[in-house]
């Protein structure tokens, strides 16, 4: 099976179900949003691009409703809790569960994050394309694109962890704005860690595509 996808369509997925909402909700709590409105608005658009999805294709976007369940969560702790230290601290629960999902889909057939790792590799062209498919069931070729949903798992887990631990220890005006930075930081260094790791996978990609010399019987 091929994709037409462009290498930047992960990033874009990404935006759409973790950096949006984010933004939003952050921009609609510096208005002077309540904390449960901003979340219940933040979370329109992962709702709106899991329907859009299941309507075209049919299929679930696992990150989306990953976002729409922590969204639930977090609304149901800040209308429970008046705790401005547990209203920061679910902040981090987006990251956390989705680093535990990606980490959990690692030890599965089909590791989350190797499905966005394809256009990035193939970088769309066709006979890229072929050679993934024809590495598929090459053990060091998935093994290599396993390793990338480890990285995004355990990094997004570690990166919540800090995010709680400094929510209930650090003043809770540093950990309003250390906590975005926090993120912000850990995304980068876990995006460039899965980069530099998934160069193997695209070296096998490109020997894979080489023209084979036709050798005169």
């Amino acid at each position: 099976m091929t994709t037409n996808q462009p290498a930047s369509a992960p990033l874009k997925n990404l935006a759409i179900e973790i950096a949006v909402p984010l933004g939003v909700y952050y921009g609609l709590h510096s208005l002077g949003a309540s904390d449960f409105t901003a979340l219940a608005l933040s979370g329109v658009f992962p709702l709106a691009r899991t329907l859009y999805q299941f309507a075209k294709d049919r299929t679930l976007n696992g990150l989306a409703i990953v976002v729409l369940v922590t969204n639930v969560v977090g609304m149901l702790l800040t209308f429970v809790s008046g705790d401005t230290r547990m209203m920061i601290a679910k902040d981090s629960l987006g990251s956390g569960i989705t680093g535990l999902v990606i980490l959990i889909s690692a030890f599965t057939a089909q590791p989350i994050m190797t499905k966005a790792l394809r256009p990035f590799l193939t970088h769309g062209k066709a006979d890229h394309e072929e050679a993934w498919e024809r590495l598929q069931g090459n053990r060091r070729f998935e093994t290599v694109l396993r390793r990338g949903s480890y990285i995004w798992g355990v990094g997004f887990v570690l990166e919540s962890a800090a995010r709680v631990i400094g929510a209930f220890t650090l003043p809770v005006t540093t950990m309003v704005w250390l906590s975005t930075v926090i993120f912000v930081g850990s995304f980068t260094v876990i995006m460039l860690a899965a980069g530099l790791s998934a160069k193997e996978a695209g070296k096998m990609i490109a020997e894979e595509a080489r023209p084979r010399e036709l050798v005169a019987a």
